[in-house]
């Protein structure tokens, strides 16, 4: 039993850590206090998720527990799980992209990257080597029954935040579902219109994700008709790079090249019809004015190009 109350009490430590860390990041990118995450409490629940979970797994491999290189790898790999299955499920209910990496180098679909995991490894580090052990050392100052009553106390907080936030996120799902709008720019500025409009809980919710991406079925179906076009243009622009390639390079050919290819054909078409003992005497004066003719191309091309004839233009 103490054991999961130290787990329940170390839940909203770390959610309350992280909303910290959550605000101090994004009061150094707005300049504004932000009341982040989806509950009004102070508290960022996938950073208490992602550290009971850490403690939970990694707690119970007592053989590697003391392993950094375990810790980094398991941190790095759980909370790159809750991360990515967070942000794909509150998607695919509310149509919307709460946090995007795409422009981050190795991201896995925008939903997490590779700075992210690095630190979630580190972060696991020190949870199961610095901060867990300092933690447990506080809680054992007081005694069960005081925990189990400020867990309860915090449960009871968190669901009533639950019930509120749902409502609130239920809302943001209706508006983004009825907006006529084609574009992500214009469901964002309804939807934060119809928030503003209502109570402190939707106000704030609205003002904690400034860069939300509002994705509904319309959106995503002209994205997806988007990128056809886009990649049929694209195909059709290679087809007439190519056509014109051929063009350009048949028309830098040299035209002696041409000839010479030319006379080696006509010279294989004679060898093959012209049969000496059965030719007749017209035939016999044709081939002959025909060898007279290509001697004099030969010798002109010899004037002309005195360094070298091409292969197909010599005779065998």
């Amino acid at each position: 039993m103490e054991y999961w109350i130290n787990i329940i009490l170390l839940f909203f430590i770390y959610s309350f850590a992280g909303w910290c860390m959550e605000v101090i990041l994004k009061y150094r990118q707005y300049h504004r206090f932000i009341n982040r995450g989806f509950f009004t409490f102070f508290l960022c629940p996938i950073y208490g998720c992602g550290a009971v979970l850490i403690t939970v797994v990694i707690g119970n491999l007592t053989s590697v527990e003391s392993g950094l290189v375990m810790t980094f790898s398991l941190s790095f790999v759980i909370c790159g799980v809750v991360e990515y299955l967070t942000s794909l499920v509150l998607e695919k209910i509310f149509h919307a992209r709460w946090w995007d990496y795409s422009q981050k180098p190795m991201n896995l679909h925008g939903r997490v990257w590779i700075g992210n995991l690095i630190l979630f490894g580190l972060g696991g580090v020190a949870i199961m080597h610095i901060l867990n052990p300092a933690i447990y050392r506080f809680l054992d100052l007081f005694s069960l029954r005081t925990r189990e009553v400020a867990a309860s106390i915090l449960v009871v907080i968190i669901a009533v935040d639950f019930v509120i936030s749902y409502f609130v996120l239920k809302l943001v799902k209706v508006g983004v579902e009825g907006s006529e709008a084609d574009n992500t720019e214009e469901i964002s500025k309804e939807v934060r219109q119809l928030l503003t409009n209502r109570s402190y809980f939707h106000k704030r919710f609205s003002e904690a994700y400034p860069e939300v991406v509002y994705r509904t079925d319309r959106v995503q179906k002209r994205i997806a008709a988007v990128n056809a076009e886009a990649a049929r243009i694209r195909k059709e622009a290679e087809k007439r790079l190519d056509a014109q390639a051929e063009k350009v390079a048949a028309s830098l050919e040299p035209v002696h090249m041409i000839r010479a290819e030319l006379i080696g054909k006509q010279d294989e078409l004679i060898g093959l019809l012209y049969n000496e003992q059965s030719a007749s005497d017209e035939i016999r004066k044709l081939k002959a004015e025909i060898d007279r003719q290509k001697e004099r191309l030969e010798n002109h091309a010899l004037v002309r190009y005195p360094y070298g004839r091409s292969k197909k233009g010599s005779r065998k």
